[in-house]
């Protein structure tokens, strides 16, 4: 529990004091987000707030990740390292799409297919280490490892990995549209991956995580950044994420996922996500098969915004959303761990 509550305060009090210095830095070197001209008109006056701020998320994470290691006596694990390298690399991967957007002053950064493939490097180095490091299950599952447990191949885990990561972090980019949207629908994830890492850890004979530990505290480390960066990203934000945030937080769930054996069971877990993203393969497919929209405009808090909904209003019942998502995720978690019955 210790390296669970040093890596949470660290990290908070790190992203609390180094996101207000953060948003000196950017202001006076007048990196500003860029507006895309065809969003609701109520966002132009957010041009100009400082942008790339998953650069203190992702910079505390790891600090509180650091120190708790060399304060409690915890072991750094391969998972834990393989997890956190996977969680920077998708942060410079949105850095570098951040910094062309600001400095083009356009809302365009990499081109989508250069996206792509810088996250799909990540993704595909992400698996290869897990695979050839440590002694990850290769299931598929929901709760553990071997529920249902369909046994995979090396090579098709590895592209099942990919995909999760890819669409993971494409999620959590298309959810950062309101203030504070991403962030706080993010913290309830992390809580859910914190309990379960521990509990993991705590019941090593049912669920077979020789990391559990570490990768709890990676959880705790990435919800203590997320929650001091909430505090001025919250609306009227101070300064958003960009991708540079987003992208981290995507790569970080879907690894503790992958990591944990719960693949299955982070739709539920990020339910909120998902309903964003369906939004826009719905709009995109019904608008190109018969020109037709289903939504105002997608993602979905976008619709509801066009709506007459106040931005805030959005956000906290979004929020709301995302917090049942996680409790029927822990639930199902619990339930199936009594259904083993090793509390018996």
């Amino acid at each position: 529990m210790i390296p669970l509550l040093l890596a949470g305060a660290v990290s908070l009090v790190t992203s609390l004091v180094g996101t207000r210095y953060l948003i000196s830095w950017l202001t006076s070197h007048s990196v500003g987000q860029p507006i895309q001209e065809d969003g609701p008109q109520g966002h132009v006056t957010k041009a100009g707030t400082p942008t790339m701020g998953g650069v203190a998320i992702v910079g505390s994470a790891t600090c509180g990740w650091v120190a708790a290691h060399f304060s409690s006596g915890l072991l750094y694990t391969r998972s834990g390292l393989i997890v956190m390298v996977t969680i920077l690399g998708a942060a410079a991967v949105g850095a570098v799409d951040d910094w062309i957007a600001v400095s083009r002053e356009r809302n365009l950064g990499l081109s989508s297919r250069a996206k792509m493939f810088g996250l799909l490097a990540v993704a595909v180095g992400f698996a290869f280490a897990m695979l050839q490091f440590t002694e990850v299950h290769t299931t598929i599952s929901f709760t553990r490892f071997d529920s249902p447990g369909i046994d995979l191949a090396n090579p098709v885990w590895a592209i099942w990995a990919v995909l999760l990561i890819a669409g993971t972090t494409n999620a959590v980019n298309l959810t950062d549209g309101l203030d504070g949207l991403a962030a706080g629908s993010s913290i309830f994830a992390f809580m859910s991956f914190v309990f379960m890492g521990f509990w993991a850890f705590r019941h090593p004979e049912v669920y077979d995580i020789a990391h559990a530990l570490d990768l709890a505290t990676i959880a705790a480390a990435m919800l203590g950044g997320v929650t001091g960066f909430l505090w001025w990203n919250a609306n009227p934000a101070r300064i958003f994420m960009g991708d540079t945030g987003s992208l981290a937080i995507g790569a970080a769930l879907a690894a503790l996922a992958l990591s944990t054996n719960t693949q299955l069971l982070l739709p539920v877990i990020g339910s909120l996500f998902v309903l964003e993203t369906m939004s826009v393969i719905l709009q995109v497919g019904r608008f190109r098969l018969t020109g037709k929209r289903f939504f105002r405009m997608a993602p979905i808090h976008h619709h509801f915004e066009l709506g007459g909904w106040p931005e805030t209003t959005v956000i906290i019942r979004f929020w709301i959303m995302a917090g049942l998502g996680t409790a029927l995720a822990l639930g199902l978690f619990y339930a199936d761990f009594i259904s083993t019955g090793a509390l018996d």
